[in-house]
């Protein structure tokens, strides 16, 4: 998250709304805290995604906004790809 350049504070609000986006954009049903917890794990794991790709990590609150949403729908459709 620091390398992101947002604090615990910003890495929670902004986390809430990516998972939030996320679950509205793949039609989930979730709760505040697991919509916390995906935006803040979905950026770990999208930050991780392209670093292993060679590509360079988004910054500042939008990038962190960005990589929250994309790594927490990634989390949301392997979730659904386990439970089946």
């Amino acid at each position: 998250m620091e390398n992101a350049g947002v604090g615990w504070i910003a890495a929670i609000i902004i986390g809430g709304i990516a998972g939030w986006l996320a679950e509205k954009a793949m039609s989930s049903n979730m709760g505040l805290l697991m919509n916390i917890l995906l935006g803040i794990v979905g950026a770990i794991v999208a930050n991780w995604i392209l670093g292993f790709l060679h590509i360079q990590p988004l910054a500042g609150w939008l990038g962190y906004l960005i990589t929250g949403f994309v790594g927490a729908c990634i989390l949301i459709f392997v979730g659904r790809l386990i439970r089946r």
